[in-house]
């Protein structure tokens, strides 16, 4: 008879999780994050270049044209020449695309000295979007 009463008097575990302390951070959270958002933001004015281009995909693993633009502004293409004599834009042109027709979908690399003028970097990659290229990439130097 004790053993049927100290079963029956033991209180049974609550197995349920409270939710609603958890409810309350995350919404503690989501009005911090929607204060601090617009303070992340750069607040540097500065005028960009226009340029009648869309983000590109990046998604191949094929062999790169690469062009390069030294600090007088001369374009160097590593396809049709020897790749360290100056070429003109059209005929850069004209050689990316004569790459597209036999290899669609080629990425290229853009390679400019930091002296450069940003409009003429945004001038070269518009021509070169203009001419079929659908995959642009910027070559940096690490740190």
């Amino acid at each position: 008879m004790m053993a049927r009463l100290s079963r029956r008097n033991r209180k049974r575990l609550v197995s349920e999780i409270n939710v609603v302390p958890y409810i309350d951070v995350m919404l503690v959270l989501l009005v911090i994050f929607m204060v601090t958002a617009p303070m992340l933001t750069p607040g540097v004015p500065i005028e960009l270049p226009e340029a009648s281009t869309e983000p590109l995909p990046v998604d191949t693993d094929e062999e790169p044209l690469v062009i390069s633009m030294n600090g007088k502004g001369e374009l160097f293409i590593n396809i049709g020449g020897d790749g360290e004599t100056p070429v003109t834009l059209g005929v850069v042109k004209d050689r990316v695309m004569k790459v597209l027709a036999a290899k669609p979908g080629t990425p290229v690399q853009l390679r400019g000295d930091q002296g450069i003028d940003y409009g003429n970097v945004m001038e070269v990659m518009a021509a070169l979007q203009g001419v079929g290229v659908t995959s642009i990439g910027l070559v940096a130097e690490t740190p």
